[in-house]
């Protein structure tokens, strides 16, 4: 029988090892995996992330009711999002918190999301377990939806506390471009940031979407190009999709499988890149090269005459954008999509080698004047 301790991986101390991720992008350095994030924060080597954001469950699925749209909805968004006691809820954040806490670089710092449900005992886990507590943000919502037992003051905020791994944490802050963001003068720790607009949730929206510019403001305040991001409850993948933005790495972890899915659409739909050369031609449509009086010719003479156009190119032409490859693998002019793959395929590629395709039409008038 073979001895345990030669072999790390039937030994008991272990470290447990990382799953294959259900998306990896190695180019952009984007991975996400599927699982308890517990379990995925264990397997990540320690001090080896720059930055992380959370966006933890609230633990408001309580069977009540919120205004959204103007009509009146559940506030239930899953059994994840269920409380199990103050003590039970307070335990899962210093759990977590702590996971964060071992993967952060020395000077590395976090960001997590909350509201008064949740918030107030985010705060006291990471005072628990040694973290510096650096600002708490107020995420100002310029239109709430309204409060409809007429009870209470209309919900219009979020806090976000950010924090440094410990007291003898160096974090970056960029404050020169904070200060220029905020018109010259220091940036507050009170955000005005509209929710997610339309085009951010085109493809599908989560309960708890943050918006585009909110991550990209916390990316660009605490981090640098080339930065580590982690997100442990990544949704529906706004810090991905920012980090890809500003050129960021990063990583995440998501349990359920349909807003992996979400995430994966809203990546593809930014990764997606066409490079366009124009090449520009030069020549003298004057039939004499010496130089000429045009002092005579009517100064108005194009205002006045209408322009007759005339059509001198048009065509269609679509572009295969390779799966692996994220660049233009293949061009074509084709009346229609069916006779573009077929063209495709016949230059020796499968359907499986494009990931997108894009068609362009371009058309090409001549304006004359009579």
């Amino acid at each position: 029988m073979p001895d345990s301790a030669s072999n790390p991986q039937s030994s008991p101390f272990a470290a447990p090892r990382l799953p294959e991720p259900v998306f990896l992008d190695a180019r952009h350095h984007i991975r996400i995996y599927q699982g308890d994030c517990l379990e995925i924060l264990a397997a990540l080597p320690e001090a080896s992330v720059d930055l992380v954001f959370a966006d933890p469950p609230y633990f408001l699925s309580n069977d009540g009711i919120t205004c959204h749209a103007g009509r009146m909805v559940s506030v239930n968004k899953g059994d994840w999002d269920k409380s199990r006691g103050a003590g039970a809820n307070h335990a899962f954040n210093t759990a977590w918190l702590a996971a964060c806490q071992r993967v952060l670089a020395p000077n590395g710092t976090i960001w997590v999301s909350g509201t008064s449900h949740v918030i107030h005992s985010v705060g006291f886990a990471m005072q628990q377990l040694g973290f510096k507590l650096l600002n708490d943000i107020s995420w100002v919502k310029p239109n709430p939806p309204p409060n409809l037992s007429c009870r209470y003051f209309t919900h219009a905020t979020e806090t976000i506390i950010w924090a440094a791994k410990n007291k003898k944490s160096r974090h970056f802050f960029n404050y020169k471009l904070m200060r220029e963001l905020a018109g010259g003068k220091q940036m507050k720790s009170v955000w005005t940031i509209p929710p997610p607009e339309p085009w951010e949730k085109k493809f599908g929206k989560h309960p708890t979407q943050k918006p585009v510019a909110l991550l990209e403001r916390i990316l660009l305040a605490s981090s640098s190009e080339g930065s580590l991001v982690l997100d442990p409850f990544s949704g529906s993948g706004t810090t991905l999709v920012a980090a890809l933005r500003l050129s960021r790495r990063a990583l995440a972890a998501e349990l359920d499988a349909a807003w992996i899915h979400l995430a994966l659409v809203r990546l593809c739909s930014d990764l997606v890149q066409v490079e366009v050369s124009l090449s520009c031609l030069h020549f003298d449509l004057d039939l004499h090269a010496r130089s000429m009086d045009r002092s005579n010719h009517a100064p108005n003479r194009a205002a006045r005459v209408p322009a007759q156009l005339q059509l001198v190119q048009q065509e269609r032409r679509f572009y295969f954008i390779g799966r692996d490859d994220r660049r233009v693998i293949f061009s074509t002019l084709a009346d229609s999509l069916d006779e573009a793959r077929a063209k495709f395929r016949a230059s020796g590629r499968s359907d499986s080698d494009a990931l997108f395709i894009i068609k362009t039409e371009t058309e090409i008038y001549l304006a004359q004047g009579k």
